[in-house]
């Protein structure tokens, strides 16, 4: 399913996030901020990849937006920036997607669903991995030298 977001300035930024912080408390401030920023961000990527303007980002497109954006601005900060801000997984930055839409910051199509936000992708593996020390890789045991022969008696 296509969830498509754009952005809407009906009200204040701040205004609209006082009142969401008030009635949904799962999610601080600073991390709306960050996925106004990240949806920004993603349009800016699709345009480069497009050659066009975009007005339309897709749920997936945005989690990939965050994803990318979150890397560049906290690097292996991410998870704990995150765990801070009550994201702990896809499905939380879609909740915060639909909780700004119900307060006319984003906008939506038809086909948007929160559904678009679920298991798209781990975030160890999204978050976590791309720090991970990489594993050396196994030396081989040296090769068995030959045992010695024995030496011949001389007699």
């Amino acid at each position: 399913m296509d969830a498509h977001f754009l952005l809407m300035q009906k009200i204040g930024f701040a205004e609209a996030l006082d009142s969401i912080v008030a009635n949904d408390p799962r999610y601080q401030r600073d991390a709306y901020a960050f996925l106004r920023d990240a949806l920004d961000f993603s349009t800016k990527q699709q345009k480069k990849i497009k050659g066009v303007s975009v007005r339309h980002v897709t749920g997936p497109e945005l989690l990939d937006g965050a994803r990318r954006y979150a890397l560049k601005e906290f690097g292996p900060m991410v998870m704990t920036v995150f765990d801070n801000w009550g994201i702990h997984s896809c499905e939380d930055i879609g909740n915060m997607v639909f909780n700004l839409i119900g307060a006319g910051i984003f906008g939506k199509t038809e086909e948007d669903s929160i559904e678009d936000f679920k298991n798209v992708y781990d975030f160890g593996e999204a978050f976590v991995k791309p720090f991970a020390p990489a594993k050396p890789p196994r030396a081989k045991p040296p090769a068995q030298l030959p045992a010695p022969k024995p030496a011949a008696s001389k007699s």
